[in-house]
């Protein structure tokens, strides 16, 4: 067995920087937040034949759940757009959306779509990427566990496995910071009040994956239909 986490990564390119005297709201204290108080992003690169194509995750920071994706030929705005129009839950519930000072953050449209939602924006401090320490993670994962991981055709073949890896994190993947379960059966558990000592229980801990699990594919059913 060899570990991803061996692989040579390599950086990302700059693009063009926000300069907007927008502070740091969440000042990098990601622990502790309720439900879709913050939501956190980034966007990294995927090579398709030589070219490079991107993608964006919108995470919510309590249950570090994606609640939001997308992928495309180019880094911009249009990307991030495309990422909150993605998401499933009411954006008023959002209070934060925090990033670093790419340009690609700063545009009229997601500024509407932010508008829409009374939702703050939060930005990290010039050169110091780990003011968004969780997106910087997210992404460690993403490119490891994913990107590395698989070869892609087209933006068609790199949406369709994005999604499918989505799923896979957000219900099956666990994680260390929620106590080794995935995110969406921390958020459920949470909602319905369940005690760390049921957690404890490893019987208690396989029904309640198999529940979140389910409960998912109903809802991906749904929006096909």
């Amino acid at each position: 067995m060899v570990s991803k986490y061996v692989l040579r990564r390599r950086p990302c390119r700059q693009n063009k920087t926000n300069t907007d005297e927008i502070s740091d709201s969440i000042n990098r204290k990601f622990a502790g937040k309720k439900h879709l108080e913050v939501v956190v992003s980034d966007l990294t690169y995927v090579d398709i034949n030589k070219k490079w194509h991107y993608i964006c995750l919108l995470i919510e920071l309590s249950h570090r759940e994606i609640i939001g994706f997308s992928a495309g030929r180019n880094k911009d705005a249009e990307l991030v757009k495309n990422a909150w129009l993605s998401i499933k839950n009411d954006i008023r519930d959002i209070c934060y959306f925090h990033t670093d000072r790419g340009g690609e953050f700063k545009n009229e449209e997601i500024d509407k779509i932010l508008a829409a939602g009374n939702i703050e924006r939060s930005v990290s401090r010039p050169g110091t990427p780990i003011d968004n320490a969780v997106a910087e993670s997210m992404y460690d994962i993403i490119k490891t566990e994913f990107v590395y991981a698989e070869k892609f055709n087209n933006l068609a073949d790199l949406q369709t496995k994005l999604a499918g890896f989505v799923w896979w994190y957000n219900n099956e993947r666990l994680h260390s910071s929620l106590g080794y379960v995935p995110p969406v059966e921390s958020r459920m558990t949470n909602e319905i009040g369940v005690t760390s000592e049921k957690m404890a229980n490893k019987s208690y801990q396989k029904f309640w994956r198999k529940v979140s699990v389910h409960s998912q594919k109903v809802k991906t059913a749904l929006r096909i239909k």
